[in-house]
């Protein structure tokens, strides 16, 4: 079989951000599948590279964070535009597997179908445009309605459907009853990540000390609502608590947050830049408990954080503030602790129980471990994923599925 694989924002672990595309197409590659992938990169020339088995198409189309809502979907565009041609040129497929954000890869999904007669998988990452419209970002009526339409089109026109969360499933399924959704959620990377002991010399190196510490790693956007985070770092201050809390990465509210904070004169706080996965883990290696951080649009209770799943490998325990299918993990599986975003002083007192008590603090993140061990590793993942692509030759017990898994 030959896949193309389709994802406008593919990262490997030396660039940092979300790879699971990148451990996918490997054990694709592993499982004895061709994978080309077509991505992008702010390099202004057209690359190809060989990543781990996987060739990798690089489309000369810059795109950052940071962009306004004009600029990116001229990316989003000129991304469909070029990958269709190049798709034009590379040699056939048996499939396509394309990965969303943004909505518009969809695009290329079904010109391939109508134009090449090659059907498409399309995985659902977030919910496009639900997501930007219920935070404000798409206002214009009738191009919610275009939207709207294009994204029934892309569901009744794949293959079959991958969701990365039970919500998201749901929600297609909601949309449209026939189609084939498998729930194939984000990956727990044990291997990479494992817990261990706080090292004196990574605490020195990233500057910290050796206190509880709580670190959020992740995109800095504004549904990530990291001013929460802040105010917490302040009234934990306030309480005169010897904690340390990590901020760590880059976003559009990147300049808001720091100045946010140099108003707060948070002497709590440690500013770090976006690091890749390597410096993630050792930002992990030394926190206590791992912030999740979304805003409070309901669409938002569906996603699927990178931030969880590698917190899980990591074997630390979780804060979340804000309700959803990962709150529901938090919750069931006693991971940690719910932070109301107005409510501190309760959320101080939950966490000085894992402070001042290790014992807690160490039941709490062996769950954690042990739930990404058995329900989110990547060979699950992609077993999952290789019986999606083909269920005649790579079969599925029923309990194998991952809608099972998560309860």
């Amino acid at each position: 079989m030959k896949v193309i694989y389709v994802h406008q924002y593919f990262k490997t672990p030396g660039e940092g951000g979300a790879i699971r595309s990148f451990h996918l197409a490997k054990g694709l590659v592993e499982a004895g599948i061709e994978v080309e992938m077509v991505t992008a990169h702010n390099r202004g020339h057209y690359e190809v590279h060989l990543v781990e088995g996987i060739k990798v198409h690089y489309l000369p189309i810059s795109y950052e964070p940071s962009y306004g809502m004009l600029r990116r979907i001229w990316a989003f565009r000129r991304f469909v535009s070029a990958a269709k041609k190049l798709i034009a040129k590379l040699p056939r497929p048996d499939l396509f597997y394309i990965t969303s954000t943004p909505l518009t890869v969809g695009q290329i999904g079904l010109w391939v179908k109508k134009t090449l007669a090659i059907p498409y998988i399309f995985e659902v990452r977030d919910l496009w445009p639900e997501a930007p419209i219920q935070i404000g970002m798409v206002k214009n009526p009738l191009l919610k309605k275009m939207l709207y339409r294009l994204e029934k089109s892309i569901y009744e026109q794949a293959l079959r459907i991958v969701a990365l969360s039970p919500g998201i499933k749901n929600y297609i399924v909601a949309k449209v009853p026939d189609a084939q959704v498998e729930l194939i959620p984000n990956i727990a990377d044990t291997r990479f990540f494992s817990p261990s002991p706080k090292d004196i010399r990574t605490l020195q190196r990233l500057g910290l000390t050796d206190c509880f510490t709580l670190s959020y790693t992740g995109a800095l956007g504004k549904v990530n609502a990291l001013q929460h985070f802040l105010f917490l770092a302040k009234a934990a201050m306030e309480e005169e608590k010897n904690w340390q809390f990590v901020l760590m990465g880059q976003g559009a509210k990147e300049v808001e947050l720091r100045q946010l904070a140099a108003k707060l004169q948070l002497k709590n706080l440690t500013l770090m830049p976006f690091g890749n996965k390597s410096q993630v883990r050792d930002v992990l290696s030394v926190t206590d408990m791992v912030y999740i951080s979304f805003d409070d649009q309901p669409v938002l209770q569906s996603n699927s954080p990178n931030k969880f799943f590698d917190a899980l490998a990591a074997g630390k325990a979780i804060v979340i503030n804000h309700q959803g299918w990962i709150a529901s993990l938090v919750k069931e599986h006693q991971l940690g602790i719910y932070h109301a975003k107005d409510d501190h002083p309760s959320a101080l007192q939950a966490l000085s129980r894992y402070a001042d008590h290790p014992e807690w603090l160490q039941a709490a993140q062996n769950r954690s471990r042990k739930l990404g061990e058995q329900y989110f590793s990547k060979g699950k993942a992609i077993h999952l994923l290789l019986h999606t692509l083909d269920p005649k030759r790579y079969k599925l017990d029923p309990n194998e599925r991952a809608d099972n898994l998560i309860v």
